[in-house]
């Protein structure tokens, strides 16, 4: 799946920023986030230590279910935060005294339930981004291409999961030799030749027209080498994605 859909996003609560990111299968959300969002208070990591002491004796079950995972700070780096996924941040929840808890539980509800919905029917996922992008005010001719785009994109790493291609590094390795070969550039020499210093910030997001359908190309050819020969080793998938 495209970054867009699983890496770090935010979702928004009563104007409270929510951080999520998707970790084996799964949405997890920052809890340090949604104590600021449920108690307003000016010092919610003070907070969080507290919950955690109350937590391991209370719920023990529940704090050894909490994962660090790395979330976008302010400063434009990651770091490991305290997060949980959507069944144990309901538990969480209920150990916070706070008039919002339920209208938050709710929400929270809705979101996971829009996520179903979109695990079974991906067209609906597509309408939200698109929906996203039209309110970045990107032009209709290049929503269509991006989200043409993020389906060829997922089809190449099917493709690539089937070659026995598994680690996050080895994914990126392969796309850096696509990117090489069609623009000359590595993603991250490229987006410095964009400007695009904040880590944040998509390289795919600030593509012209004209980079996308050339990014779209190059996946799509890849994809078809590797259906083509069954390339069985890295070494050789790094050729097919050359080529």
């Amino acid at each position: 799946m495209d970054e867009f859909l699983k890496e770090n996003s935010i979702i928004v609560f009563e104007n409270k920023k929510i951080r999520r990111v998707w970790y084996e299968n799964q949405r997890y959300f920052s809890i340090v986030d949604v104590i600021e969002a449920l108690t307003n208070s000016s010092i919610p990591r003070r907070y969080r230590s507290d919950l955690k002491i109350k937590l391991t004796h209370e719920w023990s079950q529940v704090y050894e279910k909490i994962v660090q995972l790395k979330l976008l700070s302010s400063d434009g780096k990651k770091y490991l935060t305290d997060c949980a996924n959507t069944e144990h941040m309901f538990r969480i929840i209920q150990s916070i005294p706070s008039p919002k808890a339920e209208p938050f539980k709710r929400w929270l509800a809705k979101v996971w339930y829009q996520r179903i919905q979109e695990i079974e029917n991906p067209e609906l996922s597509q309408e939200r981004m698109k929906e996203l992008y039209e309110q970045k005010w990107y032009p209709k001719d290049w929503i269509d291409k991006r989200i043409r785009g993020i389906a060829i994109r997922q089809n190449l790493t099917d493709e690539w999961k089937e070659r026995g291609i598994t680690l996050k590094s080895d994914f990126a390795i392969l796309t850096a030799e696509i990117s090489k070969a069609t623009f000359g550039m590595t993603p991250q020499e490229y987006k410095e030749y964009k400007w695009l210093n904040e880590k944040w910030k998509n390289l795919r997001d600030h593509m012209t027209d004209f980079e996308l359908i050339f990014t779209m190309l190059g996946e799509k050819v890849t994809t078809e080498i590797s259906q083509q020969e069954k390339t069985e080793t890295f070494e050789k998938n790094k050729k097919v994605a050359w080529r």
